[in-house]
């Protein structure tokens, strides 16, 4: 079955309630007679309403719906297209003169996401800012040049290919102990740049 939507614009869109349906089915890893039970319906009408067929009342869409996890709202909705390629263009570039870094946020609004990738160009003798400790996991990649890493009171020399990977519960920072520029792939998760 066929629903038209309305978009905010005007222009209607037509949503596969059975295919919908199903697929919802299949991500719950249910069999139509295993739905069907749960719904308190026949397997022979969920298998019409899969193939369009027949339509669900209001009332038993929202049962339905409800035995996969899901409701009205959420299977009306629009699915949010995720970026997944981002190009050099997309980044946000911040630099701090006075520490001698730019930071650049690869991933716009990582900060909402899971992990947060960022790069670091160091100058020489160049650093970032101190970080505070919190619930997360930090890690690093030096790309060209070296850095020290400093955490707490302990600090370790990281050279071009190598690369770090610690919990943050301590400050820290990197700092770039050379004459030559360093570049550092860091990705902290949660987000805290």
């Amino acid at each position: 079955m066929l629903v038209n939507k309305e978009f905010e614009i005007g222009v209607p869109m037509q949503i596969e309630i059975g295919e919908k349906l199903k697929q919802l089915r299949l991500r719950a890893n249910l069999t139509q007679e295993e739905l069907a039970r749960r719904c308190e319906l026949s397997k022979g009408f969920i298998s019409q309403v899969e193939r369009g067929l027949t339509s669900p009342s209001i009332a038993t869409l929202v049962d339905y719906l409800e035995c996969l996890g899901s409701n009205l709202q959420e299977f009306f909705q629009d699915p949010v297209k995720q970026q997944v390629v981002y190009k050099q263009e997309d980044a946000y570039t911040a630099e701090n003169e006075e520490l001698g870094h730019i930071i650049n946020w690869i991933v716009p609004d990582a900060h909402k996401n899971t992990m947060e990738p960022i790069t670091v160009r160091l100058r020489p003798k160049g650093q970032t800012e101190e970080y505070n400790p919190h619930a997360g996991e930090v890690f690093g990649y030096v790309q060209t040049g070296a850095i020290t890493l400093h955490i707490g009171k302990n600090h370790w020399r990281i050279k071009k290919g190598d690369y770090f990977y610690y919990t943050a519960s301590d400050s820290y920072c990197i700092k770039n102990h050379t004459v030559n520029e360093a570049v550092v792939l860091w990705v902290t998760s949660p987000p805290s740049f």
